[in-house]
């Protein structure tokens, strides 16, 4: 009996790793090439090359979609309002004073036709659109039914077109990312790669809507690919890219929400920017809280749910009556907010109205947006502390206009909690430099505010309360950090391949429990490893005593190399089911080096956690706080 790198007769005791409860198979069975390979000297490969030209198709292809629906949406408005055949984006507001009260049967008429189409179609297109594309991300390996993709436009165009408070912004970003799944779906993709498409579409629907191709990136890596890695935001960028341009080609460049250009504000100003969004993030809280208790409320009726959309179509008809500006997407609003043109109770009645008619209507479960009805409260709150702040203290410099412009983006980041999307957004749909430092701290308190006061958000709270977790936040992969040959124990018990079977059972016979292990490699007398053997198949009776270990070794190991990381050679074993792999060395993929089990790659995530746990004790006794104990 011999081992390797101990002395000549007796195999060395491994020290770690030796309790592994899982066994390897009898005789291990993959290539050494996994092994051989060189490390990637690149972080894409071609793979990528073809995800990211479907992304740029599937980019011109969500624009499309985006000015089809636009149309769609003014075909089914001017239908129901004016009687008349258009695809013009009409604002249902300007009807009301010829409907009167027949205006409440619009909003109720696409409330029914929606819960139709929900109840026979697919229960799916109900809401907003992103929380349920973050479910399938996340469980179902990122695969939307196909029919999502003509249901959903098609039921939001009723829905919007017939009055309903939304945004088209909701529903287009819902459509481009089944749009993406289904092309997924048809080129049998990857999980990782339908996932990315599914983001790629959904982004580039929403930089089609906004011409904001930037903040659609953010937001797919905000909320939907929970990742930031090349090989996924190459292809989601690029979609972006090729979808604004269609929209530059088709409607122009100009800002979505045209501004003129604003003054710097000074220190004080900025000061009060931040309370603003401060302010605004408790506001994001409870608007939140109250649109899932209206949701609540709506689960006790005792009728269908296929009738609650006309029952929140009520609703949304009575306040539009009183209301018209609520009806219909909005758009012109934010703008009309932005710029100062309305007075001080105008938008304190539109704020309010909105709020009342989209949180009901939403909350009936209807097909729409929240994008544009937060902009919209969010903007006329923040657009009336600045007029108010403005009046009494003048000499401040408050700018009413960039308040509504923080408020605006301040509730969607306290909402939602993609920060960096609200802040992004807001800068790109106004082209307004001067605002980006106020957008940065009132969006971060606000941010701040909403994270303190809750824990999931207006996208996720639907679908935490199905079983779904939903990633907080998104960090470094430490295991990916850890190389193979940091964690791997090197003092290995090896067997000769020459030696007899007689020989190694006579060896197991008297070896100390604390030596046996579950699996050892087989090495030649250059050193180089020919297979592992469990202790399993070495003390099999049907095995007779005179073969040679060589023999009884019919494949080569399950291996990895030392320049792997401990996510990769985690990564292998979940793939073949084992519980320990053979190292080798990264100059010789057929000499041993050492052997990783499941046990080492915990020891090497427990010290990250000693290390965490130690540094929160150092700031709580650098704080003057008394050390928890440990655990």
């Amino acid at each position: 009996m011999t081992a390797s790198e101990n002395e000549p007769g007796r195999p060395a005791v491994q020290t770690e790793g030796s309790t592994d409860a899982l066994p390897l198979a009898p005789t291990m069975g993959m290539s050494l090439d996994a092994a051989k390979m060189p490390r990637r000297s690149t972080l894409v490969d071609r793979r990528v090359l073809r995800i990211t030209a479907v992304s740029i198709v599937l980019g011109v292809l969500a624009a499309l979609i985006a000015k089809l629906l636009t149309a769609l949406i003014g075909v089914v408005t001017n239908l129901a309002f004016y009687g008349r055949w258009s695809t013009a984006f009409s604002s249902p507001a300007d009807a009301v004073p010829h409907l009167g009260w027949w205006v409440v049967l619009v909003p109720v008429a696409g409330g029914l036709i929606v819960g139709v189409m929900a109840r026979w179609g697919s229960r799916a297109i109900r809401g907003h659109g992103i929380p349920e594309a973050m479910e399938q991300v996340l469980l179902n390996e990122s695969k939307i039914p196909p029919r999502i993709t003509f249901l959903k436009p098609i039921s939001s165009a009723i829905a919007i077109g017939t009055g309903g408070p939304f945004g088209a912004e909701g529903p287009i970003i819902a459509t481009g990312g089944a749009l993406g799944s289904f092309i997924g779906q048809v080129l049998k993709v990857t999980g990782s790669e339908r996932k990315v498409l599914l983001a790629a579409g959904a982004a580039a629907g929403m930089a089609a809507v906004f011409s904001a191709p930037i903040a659609a990136v953010v937001l797919a890596v905000e909320l939907l690919l929970f990742e930031l890695r090349p090989r996924s935001l190459i292809p989601v960028a690029l979609a972006c890219v090729a979808a604004t341009g269609m929209r530059y080609l088709l409607q122009g460049t100009t800002p979505v929400f045209q501004m003129p250009v604003l003054a710097a504000p000074g220190a004080m100003a900025l000061f009060l920017y931040v309370l603003i969004g401060a302010l605004i993030g408790v506001v994001s809280v409870w608007t939140t809280r109250l649109v899932y208790g209206i949701e609540d409320w709506f689960e006790k009726l005792p009728i269908h749910w296929m009738w609650w959309p006309a029952l929140g179509g009520v609703v949304v008809g009575v306040v539009g009556y009183f209301a018209p500006l609520t009806l219909g997407v909005g758009y012109t609003n934010i703008e009309n907010i932005l710029n100062g043109r309305l007075t001080l109770a105008a938008l304190a009645f539109l704020c309010v109205m909105k709020f009342l008619s989209w949180s009901i209507a939403l909350g009936s479960g209807t097909s729409g947006g929240t994008l544009a009805p937060l902009f919209t409260i969010g903007g006329a709150l923040g657009a009336s502390i600045g007029i108010g702040i403005a009046a009494l203290a003048p000499q401040i410099g408050m700018d009413p206009r960039i308040a509504a412009l923080v408020g605006m983006a301040a509730i969607f980041a306290g909402a939602s909690r993609a920060l960096l999307t609200a802040v992004v957004f807001a800068f790109e749909t106004t082209g307004q430099p001067v605002g980006l430092l106020p957008l940065l701290g009132g969006c971060t308190a606000a941010y701040l505010i909403s994270a303190l006061m809750m824990r999931n958000t207006i996208m996720t709270e639907k679908i935490v309360r199905r079983g779904v977790r939903v990633p907080s936040e998104y960090v470094a992969d430490y295991l990916d950090q850890v190389g193979v040959d940091e964690a791997c124990s090197r003092n290995v018990v090896t067997l000769k391949a020459s030696q007899t079977l007689a020989e190694v059972r006579r060896w197991l016979a008297e070896e100390l429990p604390q030596a046996q292990h579950q699996g050892y490699p087989v090495v030649d007398e250059r050193g180089h490893v020919q297979g592992v053997l469990t202790r399993r198949s070495l003390l099999d009776p049907q095995w007779h005593y005179t073969l040679t270990l060589s023999e009884l070794v019919t494949r080569p190991p399950i291996a990895v190399s030392e320049s792997h990381s401990l996510r990769e050679a985690a990564d292998h074993m979940v793939a073949e089911s084992v519980g320990r792999l053979v190292v080798v060395s990264k100059d010789d993929p057929h000499k041993l080096v050492g052997i990783i089990t499941r046990g080492d790659i915990l020891a090497a995530h427990a010290r990250r956690l000693r290390e965490a746990r130690h540094s929160a004790r150092y700031l709580r006794f650098r704080d003057g706080l008394k050390p928890r104990p440990a655990p």
